[in-house]
């Protein structure tokens, strides 16, 4: 069973091998699906076609005909969708019975995942069988094969090409299954048993809960949800039953899944709805169980260590599941987050938990889909469902980079339901902060001002305990931890070039550390109760793992010497141990931050409990987090931003433990924590005087709101705590921020209202002055500036920069029931009624006033009120005319009872109480119920921890540069700054305009920040330095560019000496990469009040603009940059004018240089002088090389230049080179010096080609072509005749582009092509739009330090000619691959158009019909100059008749980069010199021209050649014919033997050899997608040198025609199908044939009334067929539909399909079976009918044996008895034997030998005669006179004789009684 085990479980733990690193957004997919052929499929006479299903999207194949039909059809699907989303859908692939009606038309299916393809090498699964099966019958076989390729595109991936192997046909179904070697697939059942579910949240409306309610009923709102869950896997959805009003439902179900395993499907889904009697049911959370991290082959650590055994099938739990979606608050309107609750995204709430469990049986013997767990298996639940107390304290020590002011904050700490404020389920706990006001940083920021009193948060929760589990996971969490920070250290060393001992200083800590942390043992499982079985499973797993690392580590310590080639197998190492540390089991609930703002949920953040939780059995078992201060980023719910705009920064302390080791927490705790209760006393200004009687609907003492009731004496200290001093006024600081609070600079406003009835006059309204939201507020002679703060105008003013009139009125109407109007207008009109405007007065802060803002403001109320004009408004300190509300805050504090330390705060559980006592107008005691609930966590007791010392520090920020910022400017650039945040202060850098790569070399000075606690705890976990990018705007708002995080380094005394290095951060704009930022940053302890202490102030560059200091800021040198600035293509207008007359201006470190300007664009657009030069101070080490900037500038009339292009050219490292090392290839190709040469030297082979050339030519045109050399040269040799065995060479193919080849370098060898970009970059877009190209190139070197030193030789100097050159240029376009289809068949027209400059070739008439595929076989030739006309570009169009053709795709070549290039790519070199032939030499040089002038260019002497050419001399060798051509067929075509040699020197010099390359196409539809392939190549002749040689002639291949006659002899032992009527068994055969994919159907005539099933017939078939002999195929033509414009030509395999059928003339014909034949390996017959038998024909699952099959197309003719077969209750049997003669002739051959059909004439070769049949063969109904004859007195003649005696018998007695009375009476009378 174990075996079995291991066995079946060996794909399951499939693992991606190529990662999916792609962005989460929705992008571009393709989906490729190419169906084969079909084998074994079950049924008779069957016409199967296969549907294939993905995303919604369904296409078909053709309809075929056979048990093994052969379709070879490529379905295309496209989709935009997420990546995650799109790897869990699956392929379905069904095959269908066409012929069939019935519901079982379905014979087989097969589901794959997309994400299982996509985890394949390249992202494709090619040429493999699909094993097909029933998918509701467990029990039943394979049910036949589908062969099958399929690839999962995304942008930029390439199809892997697809090969047959020579040997396909014959090959083994089993080795070539979709499973790996040797595992065979069986039925399993997965048994999903869920059990119950808990805190499912409220999903139904509560009315009418609201109405029993108000009769008095019980009210159960809680329960108001009715959940059922759905379970699917691999396209099957089973649902539980419904369990109504109920939030903690039990259903205690089974679900039984029945798959084929190993399985090709990854998760299983779990989703628990809520059902709903009339609307669609409402999701409420989704769950995963992925099979991959619960189960394992073991296949990777057994052959590693030998070990066995590993594999183990899935298993899960009993566990929970923990469900996360939208916020658990139920409104009666559409959820906004509903689709979280799908599991699209992060869920940003607890929604509840299930508890299930997963076993696997290997048998499938349960039918029931869904049943009822038995009441033993849910009592063993029991034990895994034990509930421990957990207590978790959470210490907010900072809120920062708030960027929003205004409302009051808080934050809420939830683990599951515990702790959420909104739910009344749970008891209330102390999981909220106070509310405070947002403080401003004086610079752009606002926080949270908390000082030294830190809000603390403090629940308990009950939960499983999973510590071994959490335990295990930590170790490995803290284990992956340190290997990823040791592999960052080792790749900056490499990044840096340190020295090699400093690099393998790092490498060995690296090591050592593995060693180590390998070494340790992950937590024991015995003893422990609730262990499950996929427990022991992991663990054993886990420790194999880490045994194979470690042996793996010590074996690279001991053997390893290059230090960057270990770096793999390190990342594969740091890999395997983050997979190591997912738990699947883990059932704790996520800790939830949320950030409230007005009772409205804002952001939040999710930290695993796992992360913070505390472990008592080991200190590396505790997480990562525990007790350790975090720096948490909040994000809001469903982000589209993906986290570009940031909420708010956190720092928090999160401790997490059992209850039972809570004192644990003491050692953890950093200041001292209080804990108190408070309540706020209430008063009202009536009459003047201060009290309550005014406090309408309020309460005299009352909670934060002012809503609920409260009394000091009402007030009860929760169990374990008591008093520890009385009641006292304590104000909330943080409540009274003023909004001034922070800023500099401040305008006071207030609004002037008048009103009047329509038509009247204005007068004041009754609220003259209020503020924006028409509130009441102090009229503006009331309002007096603050301390602190001096006006700086003398009085107010009113503000007219805004839609107002000239005396900045703005106009209203109300419409009741409103009291102020909701809009205003600038104009007056008639029917206005209310109008306003905006009185101002700007204020600064007094340079001079020593106003203390930290402390409490002078002026404020000694007795601690605050005061507000009413109820509910906003507070603040100092009382005006105008308020009537005021309020003060009392505290008492508590202390524990019974325990001393800071754990004495997880005592706080409960409300401390409100009054419920009933005033003199309260209800009943029923009523006070409900109150006590609705107040559940209002008065919880408020936790803080006072810190007694804070620390003070010095941050300076070293910001140095920044680069490949994005455009967020039509100029192409932006305009960056950075804001640098720290804690709660923040600072901005100096603007630095136009430019994507800043440099600001700035330091910012962060003084006297304060932060509490020990500074060696601090170091432990430092706050991080924030830098968000802007570009400023000087209209509208500064754009956000992106953030970057920067660890600080801390220094806590003034002597260490740890110096930052300045370091390449990632900027993030949400999920996209949008640069990096070079920065450091150390954080100094100040020791010192005056800061004598710290170091030196770096010097200013401005006052107040701190540059970075000497020994931080990258050291120097001069270097020489240059510039080969060749030319500008392709510029587009800008400004809708041309850019005419463009130069460059060349930026690189701060230097500037400009080249002249080019005269006319469209001429020549080159530069005229092609060199510059520049001097710069570049920074030594390469990681902080800056980049270099291009700019494009247009000259245009009154002196305008506007930047109409512009580039960034980020790496140099390319461009560097050492200056005194001679280059052997100074100039850019052999050509080129010859473009002025004499006449003379070009030789016009056609003039010395041969006599007998043409002779020769014709007759090998018939035996080889130009696409027996291509296919001979891609492997496909059974296309190519005998055209490698004469001798003759190939070509390279290529699989790529020729640019993409690596040894050709993208053929920029001379210079390369800079894209120039202009406008800002889109957010939908990755690149801003290419508006030209740059072409040219840089060298750069270091310039001595000595200027007295001669400097290096120049890098450029001998350049070709500039000027334009006139080339021809043909294009070969060979044959498309897998083209896009455009028509609804799913197929394509595809025709090919060329445009080269202005000239186009649209070839719309030889267009190829109803293809993918199409063989083009065409030649195109043009002349062009270049380089204006340098870009050829080849669409491919589907043609259409009615409508526009549309574009399949296009590919550009650049030509100008071939001409120039030294690899001589204009003309690729061939392997052999040949004047005659198909190979005959095409270019304009011969070869030995070429070596001569290779030979000038690279500064060697002439070729010498020796020995009448056949030795030769060159660079310093010898070369000899003979060695390049030993061992070689010489054929007649080849060239003298000078030109032979020179050639094969040639092809060692590196140069582009004869070629096709494969271009991929692209659409702007989906322009990172591959619409297809196309193969092709391109030659450029420059007309200078004369006229090219011949062009190939490469015209597709035409099928040939031939016959293939089959003569019917005779049948034997046919099955007898039907009975006489005389009970005899017989059968009237017949005999039909056809060749699969022909219409041409042949039958015999009927042999009647064979009674041992033996028929004669003598009948002959005729199948004429057209046939490729090179590529084994026929080719059928014929229109799909009448209504079909153009035949569709497919290409099929020769078949031969021969059926024995029954005759019958008043139903239909009964099918008695087949054969089916393939002409290429057909089955050798036997001479005799006894000998066949059904074994001749193999199953399909065994390779056919070589010796029983033979070559029909070779052997030409065969005779003998084939077997047929049919199929019956799933097996084969034999239904008959025919005898048959075939034969295979040529259409000349049909000619000289001609043959009727049937016995037509003329009947000869052979001549038939009519069959010798027995007399019984005839038609019954056509002759009654034989069937009296054979039928009936055969079988009764003796009754009828007997009858006929019987008759005469009957006579005569008739006769003697009728004559008897009369003789009898004569007898008496005796007459005489």
């Amino acid at each position: 069973m174990a075996g079995q085990t291991s066995a079946a479980a060996k794909r399951i733990t499939r693992k991606s091998k190529t990662g999916r690193s792609l962005p989460n957004k929705p992008q571009d997919f393709q989906i490729r699906f190419r169906v084969i052929e079909g084998r074994q499929l079950p049924g008779n006479n069957i016409k199967p076609v296969v549907k294939v299903s993905i995303c919604n999207q369904t296409h078909r194949t053709r309809i075929k005909r056979g048990n093994n039909p052969f379709f070879d059809e490529l379905l295309f699907y496209n989709v935009n969708m997420l990546p995650a989303d799109l790897f869990d859908e699956i392929i379905t692939v069904r095959v269908y019975d066409s012929n069939s009606l019935r519901s079982d038309s379905l014979m087989g299916e097969f589901k794959i995942d997309i994400g299982y393809v996509y985890d394949e090498p390249g992202h494709s699964v090619v040429r493999k069988w699909l094993l097909l099966q029933d998918p509701d019958d467990a029990s039943s076989g394979a049910k036949g094969y589908l062969k099958v390729s399929m690839f999962v595109l995304g942008a930029g991936d390439e199809p892997m090409l697809e090969k047959k192997d020579v040997n396909e046909d014959q090959e083994d179904i089993e080795s070539n299954l979709l499973m790996p070697a040797g595992i065979a697939l069986r039925w399993i059942t997965f048994v999903l048993k869920i059990y119950r579910a808990e805190d499912i949240p409220q999903m139904d409306d509560a009315f009418a809960q609201s109405v029993k309610e108000m009769f008095g009923g019980d009210s159960d709102k809680k329960n108001l949800v009715d959940p059922f869950v759905e379970v699917s896997f691999a396209g099957k959805m089973i649902r539980t039953k419904v369990i109504e009003k109920n939030a903690n439902p039990e259903w205690n179900q089974a679900v039984n899944l029945q798959i084929k395993f190993p399985s090709m499907c990854e998760r299983i889904r779990l989703t628990v709805y809520d059902w709903d009697r009339l609307t669609k049911n409402d999701c409420v959370g989704t769950a995963y169980l992925n099979l991959s991290k619960i189960a394992s082959s073991g296949g990777e650590v057994e052959a590693a260590t030998g070990e066995s055994g590993l594999g183990f099938l899935p298993a899960f739990g009993p566990c929970y599941l923990t469900l996360y979606g939208s916020p658990r608050e139920f409104t009666g309107f559409p959820d906004p987050y509903d689709d979280l609750n799908y599991g699209k995204g992060e869920g940003v709430a607890y929604r509840g938990r299930i508890l299930v469990e997963l076993v696997t049986k290997l048998d499938v013997s349960n039918e029931k889909k869904i049943e009822d767990i038995p009441n033993d298996d849910i009592l063993v639940t029991e034990k895994y469902q034990r509930r421990r107390k957990f207590s978790l304290s959470v210490v907010f020590h900072s809120a920062t980079m708030l960027t929003e002011g205004g409302e009051a904050i808080q934050f809420e700490v939830s683990i599951g339901n515990y702790g959420n404020k909104f739910d009344t389920t749970c008891k209330p706990l102390a999981s909220t902060t106070q509310y405070s006001r947002p403080m401003f940083d004086g610079n752009h920021y606002y926080y949270l001002p908390w000082s030294n009193v830190k809000p603390v948060v403090t629940l308990t929760s009950y939960w499983e305990n999973v510590s071994h589990r959490l335990d295990a996971v930590n170790i490995l969490q803290n284990m992956a931890d340190r290997l990823e920070a040791n592999v960052t250290a080792l790749k900056t060393a490499m990044l840096a070039n340190v020295s090699d001992s400093r690099l393998a200083e790092v490498w060995l800590k690296l090591i050592d550390q593995v060693l180590e942390d390998t070494s340790c043992q992950l937590p024991e499982l015995e003893g422990k109760p609730n262990i499950t079985a996929l427990d022991i499973q992991i663990r054993k797993l886990r420790m194999f793992y880490l045994e194979n690392i470690k042996e793996s580590a010590r074996k690279l310590r001991e053997e390893a010497t290059d230090v960057k080639a270990t770096l793999p197998d390190i990342e594969d190492w740091l890999l395997k141990v983050y997979q190591m540390a997912e738990e699947p089991q883990n059932s704790m609930p996520d800790v939830i931050i949320w950030m409230i703002q007005g009772e409205r949920r804002v952001a939040y953040a999710r930290v695993s409990a796992a992360s913070v939780l505390f472990s008592t059995s080991h200190a590396e078992a505790c997480g990562k987090y525990c007790g350790k201060t975090q720096t948490v980023f909040l994000k809001h719910p469903q982000d589209k931003t993906n986290g570009a705009k940031l909420p708010v920064q956190l720092r928090v302390n999160i401790w997490l433990g059992l209850s039972a080791v809570e004192q644990k927490f003491n050692s953890y705790a950093e200041g001292t924590f209080s804990v108190s209760a408070e309540m706020y006393e209430n008063q009202a200004l009536m009459f003047g005087k201060w009290g309550t009687t005014g406090l309408v609907g309020k309460h005299k003492f009352s909670d934060v709101t002012g809503k609920i009731k409260l009394k000091k004496e009402s007030f009860l200290p929760p169990k374990g705590w008591e008093w520890e001093s009385d009641w006292i006024v304590d104000p909330e600081r943080s409540m009274l921020i003023e909004a001034d609070a922070g800023h500099t600079e401040f305008a006071d406003e207030v609004y002037e209202n008048e009103s009047r009835f329509p038509g009247g006059e204005w007068k004041a309204a009754d609220e003259q002055y209020t503020d924006v939201n028409g509130e009441k507020s102090a009229p503006p002679g009331e309002i007096d500036c603050p301390p602190g703060w001096q006006w700086e105008s003398d009085a107010w003013s009113y503000d007219i920069n805004r839609a107002v009139d000239e005396k900045g009125w703005e106009y209203g109407f109300v419409i009741p029931p409103d009291t102020k109007p909701k809009s205003w207008s600038a104009a007056e009109k008639m029917y206005h009624t209310h109008r306003r405007r905006r009185l101002m007065r700007q204020r600064k802060k007094d340079p001079k006033a020593a106003a203390d803002v930290k402390g409490r403001p002078p002026g404020q109320d000694p007795e601690g009120w605050e005061y507000a004009a009413l109820i509910g408004w906003k507070f603040h300190i100092k009382q005006r005319s105008s308020d009537t509300f005021r309020r003060r805050r009392w505290r008492r504090k508590m202390a524990p009872s019974d325990r001393i330390g800071s754990a004495a705060i997880f005592k706080l559980e409960g409300a401390l109480g409100a009054d419920m006592s009933a005033d003199d107008d309260s209800k009943s005691s029923g009523k006070d119920k409900e109150t006590a609930t609705t107040v559940f966590g209002a008065n919880t007791p408020i936790v803080s921890c006072t810190f007694g010392k804070s620390f003070v520090y010095h941050l300076r920020c070293y910001i140095y540069q920044a680069r490949h910022l994005k455009a967020l400017d039509k100029d192409s650039f932006s305009d960056p700054y950075a804001y640098v945040s720290f804690l709660h202060q923040s600072k901005k850098t100096e603007i630095v305009h136009a430019t994507l790569n800043p440099t600001w070399d700035q330091t910012l000075l962060f003084n006297d920040l304060e932060i509490y606690g020990d500074p060696q705890i601090i170091a432990k976990n430092l706050p991080d330095v924030v830098i968000e990018l802007f570009d400023y705007d000087q209209v509208g708002k500064d754009e956000f560019l992106g953030r970057s995080i920067c660890p600080p380094v801390l220094k806590l005394s003034g002597t260490t000496d740890i110096t930052p290095k300045l370091l390449w951060y990632p900027v993030q704009n949400g999920s996209k990469q949008a640069g990096d930022v070079l920065v450091a940053a150390e954080l100094i302890l100040k020791t010192k009040a005056d800061g004598s202490d710290l170091p030196i102030v770096p010097p200013q560059r401005a006052p107040k603009l701190y540059m970075v200091p000497q020994g931080i800021r990258p050291v120097v040198q001069l270097t020489a940059v240059e510039i080969l600035t060749w030319g500008l293509r392709n510029m587009k207008p800008y400004q809708l004018a041309a850019v005419t007359s463009p130069s460059l201006i060349i930026q690189c470190g701060g230097e500037v240089v400009e080249t002249a300007v080019i005269k006319n664009v469209k001429k020549n657009p080159n530069f005229p002088s092609s060199v510059l030069f520049m001097k710069v101070l570049m920074p030594k080490e390469e990681m902080y090389t800056p980049p270099v900037i291009v700019k494009v500038i247009d000259h245009r009339p009154f002196g305008r230049k506007p930047v109409v292009g512009q580039c960034t050219i980020e790496s140099l490292e390319e461009f560097r080179c050492d200056p005194f090392v001679e280059k052997m290839d100074v100039a850019p190709q052999a050509r080129m010096c010859l473009m002025s040469a004499p006449r003379d030297v070009i030789i016009d082979i056609d003039d010395k080609k041969p006599l007998l050339a043409s002779k020769l030519a014709e007759k090998e045109e018939e035996t080889v072509d130009w696409w027996s050399k291509f296919f001979a040269s891609t492997g496909d040799h059974d296309k190519c005749g005998q055209y490698v065995q004469k001798g003759y060479d190939g070509l390279k193919v290529y699989d790529c582009e020729l640019e993409d080849v690596p040894e050709f370098y993208g053929l920029t060898d001379f210079c390369k092509t800079f894209k120039l970009e202009r406008g800002r970059t889109e957010d939908d877009e990755d690149d801003p739009s290419i508006v030209g190209e740059f072409k040219g190139s840089f060298k750069i070197y270091p310039l001595p330090d000595d200027p007295g030193m001669p400097p290096p030789p120049r890098q450029f100097r001998e350049l070709p000619d500039s000027g334009p050159q006139e080339c021809i240029v043909r294009i070969y376009i060979v044959r498309g691959i897998d083209l896009q289809p455009k028509d609804s068949n799913g197929l394509c027209d595809p025709y090919v158009k060329i445009v080269l400059g202005k000239k186009v070739i649209e070839d719309r008439d030889h267009y190829i019909p109803n293809t993918l595929n199409p063989e083009f076989g065409r030649m195109y030739e043009l002349s062009c100059f270049l380089p204006q006309e340098k870009d050829l570009k080849i669409s491919v169009f589907d043609f259409d008749m009615l409508t526009r053709d549309e574009k399949v795709g296009d590919t550009v070549i650049d030509l100008e980069n071939r001409f120039l290039s030294r690899f001589g790519a204009t003309c690729g070199v061939p392997q052999s010199y040949c004047t005659t032939g198909i190979n005959t030499w095409r270019d304009q040089l011969r070869p030995t021209q070429l070596l001569q002038n290779l030979a000038r260019l690279k500064g060697f002497p002439q070729p010498a050649f020796l020995d009448d050419g056949n030795r030769i001399s060159y660079g310093g060798k010898d070369y000899t014919l003979n060695e390049f051509e030993a061992n070689k067929i010489l054929h007649p075509h080849l060239g003298p033997p000078d030109e032979r040699l020179a050639l094969h020197v040639l092809r060692t010099q590196g140069l582009v050899p004869e070629h096709v390359e494969t271009r991929t196409l692209y659409s702007s539809f989906q322009p990172n997608l591959s619409q297809g392939r196309i193969q092709m190549w391109v030659d450029v002749f420059p007309k200078s040198l004369g006229p090219p040689g011949t062009p190939f002639d490469i015209t597709p291949r035409k099928a040939k025609k031939y016959v293939l006659r089959v003569i019917i002899w005779n049948t034997s032992d046919v099955i007898l199908q039907e009975k006489s009527i005389t009970g005899e068994e017989m059968s009237d055969i017949y005999v039909k044939g056809w060749m699969p994919g022909f219409d041409d159907k042949q039958k015999t005539d009927v042999h009647y009334r064979s009674l041992g099933g033996e028929g004669n017939f003598n009948w002959r078939y005729v199948f004429p067929f057209e046939y490729l002999p090179a590529e084994q195929l026929c080719v059928v033509a014929k229109k799909e539909h009448f209504w079909s414009l153009d035949k569709t030509e497919f290409r099929v395999p020769p078949k031969l399909l021969i059926q024995i059928w029954d005759n019958d003339k008043f139903s239909l014909d009964d099918y008695l079976g087949y054969l089916e034949l393939n002409l290429h390996n057909i089955i050798v017959p036997t001479k005799t009918s006894s000998k066949c038998n059904i074994d001749m024909i193999p199953d399909d699952k065994q390779p056919v044996k070589p010796k029983s099959v033979t070559n029909l197309f070779e052997q030409k003719s065969i005779k003998g008895w084939w077997p047929c077969i049919a199929e019956k209750d799933g097996t084969r049997i034999l239904a008959g034997k025919v005898e048959m003669t075939l034969e295979i002739v040529t259409e000349k051959e049909a000619e000289e030998r001609p043959s009727g059909k049937a016995r037509d004439e003329p009947n000869m070769n052979p001549k038939l005669d009519p069959p010798n049949r027995p007399e019984t063969s005839f038609l019954w109904f056509t002759n009654p006179c034989k069937t009296m004859k054979y039928i009936v007195w055969r079988k009764f003649k003796w009754i009828f004789l007997g009858i006929i005696l019987l008759l005469i018998v009957l006579l005569f007695v008739g006769v003697f009684l009728y004559s008897l009375p009369n003789y009898v009476s004569m007898k008496i009378i005796k007459p005489v």
